[in-house]
């Protein structure tokens, strides 16, 4: 998908269209507390064990709010960022190891 949208950004410049990507780490969402309690389920753990890991290996130490993935949409969606294209974008409080 990153090189396909990287392709897509070079083809679509031309035309003021950009084209980046959203890398969200855990994020508070129905999502993820289902992924919680299942895993929670299988290794018989309890899913306050499970949340604290997944926390753990964040650097901002939490999980995103949702609207805090929906600012970073929002801006490059914005035109303050018309000259940004082509870019992965990780909203994941710093967990990703690398560019």
């Amino acid at each position: 998908m990153a090189n396909w949208s990287k392709t897509l950004s070079f083809e679509l410049a031309p035309f003021a269209i950009t084209v980046n990507n959203i890398l969200p780490g855990s994020t508070q969402t129905g999502r993820i507390e289902s992924i919680i309690h299942t895993r929670a389920q299988k290794s018989g753990r309890a899913p306050e064990e499970i949340r604290q890991e997944m926390i753990d290996e964040v650097p901002a130490g939490r999980m995103a709010d949702a609207s805090e993935v929906a600012a970073a949409v929002a801006f490059l969606a914005s035109p303050a960022a018309s000259y940004i294209n082509g870019v992965n974008l990780p909203v994941d409080g710093g967990r990703t190891g690398s560019l």
